[in-house]
């Protein structure tokens, strides 16, 4: 009896993950802030052994050559999907790039036949991939959405791509009920936080770091408005000796850098993420408009000055003192942050572990079982 009884047993038993054909997760990755957040999730899947890895690289990666980051990073890129135009830039660009997108990444999808494609934000580069996966027939993830952010076209992107996805993994519990308030189905509605949080608690401090950080990025006004918005802004850091970051290639990108070219504060076109970070914990302040300084920031006790309306809407901690363009307005923001005790400041972007936990899902959902037809729940 016992022996046939442990017969049932093992009979019920799941197969062991290393027999059965790995799941194909592609996850695509257009420009360089973004694989800095999406590295977590890229190792937790490449180092599961029910899951395999397929890095799609696109859009700004391959204006910049910020591809050579995915690779030091020891990930194999497995498509790349061309996009922007190095001489190009305004919001018509951004329209022909989408196309190309749409085409390019329908291609690298029918190549690599994934079960599932991982994308993370609002960006061009993810509209485009939503748009071939969904037309193309491919089950989409979509990190990040339900978040609100002003941005260029971000919110209206950002909400399109989650209508879009199959399955959404919401960095805050607020912005998974408003994926659910937009008629998406609860129970692929997963709430894994940020991954902009994971390895943050080993982070040490640059001991290079400056007291203050600017990262700036265009809202799309013209490029003679962006140019004095990045100027009240230089201006107000100047005695700081700030360290200045380059902006994005959003539509207005060449007043924010006209504006970088008068300026004698040290600017920085691009850091690896491990360095930024660690700038970021040793400075006091960081001043702009990047989702670093909610997010990353918070997590690193550094107080952030948001400059305008480009993050209206998402979730601020209480480091966060928000401000209007110009030197006076941003001058006065400082001050105030700096006198902010942030020993005890909070965050709602998850406990470090989005990355495994996102490989976790992937690895034990019925990936089939999610619905391809999308249908409103309301």
């Amino acid at each position: 009896m016992r022996s046939s009884k442990l017969e049932v047993q093992k009979s019920k038993r799941k197969p062991q993950a290393s027999r059965l054909k790995p799941k194909r997760i592609a996850i695509v990755t257009g420009t360089r802030a973004e694989f800095g957040l999406l590295q977590t999730v890229m190792r937790a899947v490449d180092e599961h052994r029910a899951l395999s890895l397929h890095v799609i690289a696109a859009g700004m990666h391959l204006v910049n050559d910020t591809q050579k980051d995915i690779r030091a990073a020891g990930f194999d890129i497995m498509a790349r999907v061309r996009m922007q135009k190095s001489d190009e830039t305004g919001r018509s660009a951004d329209v022909q790039a989408v196309s190309r997108g749409i085409a390019g990444f329908g291609k690298a999808f029918d190549k690599i036949k994934p079960d599932m494609i991982v994308v993370l934000g609002d960006r061009i580069e993810v509209m485009a991939a939503a748009l071939a996966a969904q037309v193309g027939g491919y089950r989409i993830a979509h990190m990040h959405g339900g978040d609100r952010a002003e941005g260029v076209a971000d919110e209206a992107m950002r909400h399109a791509i989650s209508k879009l996805a199959h399955l959404h993994l919401s960095a805050t519990q607020q912005s998974r009920q408003r994926l659910i308030r937009l008629g998406e189905d609860w129970q692929h509605t997963i709430c894994v936080g940020s991954p902009a949080m994971d390895g943050l608690r080993d982070v040490q401090p640059a001991d290079d770091a400056p007291e203050v950080i600017v990262l700036q990025h265009p809202v799309g006004s013209s490029d003679a408005v962006e140019k004095k918005w990045m100027t009240g802004t230089l201006h107000a850091t100047r005695k700081f000796k700030p360290l200045v970051m380059a902006p994005n290639h959003d539509p207005g990108s060449k007043g924010v850098r006209a504006a970088l070219r008068g300026t004698k504060s040290k600017v920085t076109t691009h850091l690896n993420r491990a360095d930024w970070l660690q700038q970021l914990a040793g400075a006091k302040v960081i001043v702009g408009n990047s989702s670093a300084g909610l997010i990353e920031a918070a997590a690193l006790k550094t107080a952030c000055v948001n400059v305008g309306p480009r993050q209206n809407g998402r979730e601020k901690p209480a480091h966060v003192i928000d401000c209007d363009y110009g030197e006076r307005n941003v001058r006065a923001a400082i001050e105030q942050a700096m006198k902010l005790n942030l020993s005890r400041s909070r965050h709602p972007y998850g406990n470090g572990q989005t990355g495994q936990r996102v490989a976790e899902l992937l690895a034990t959902l019925d990936l089939n079982a999610i619905p391809l037809r999308k249908r409103n729940t309301y």
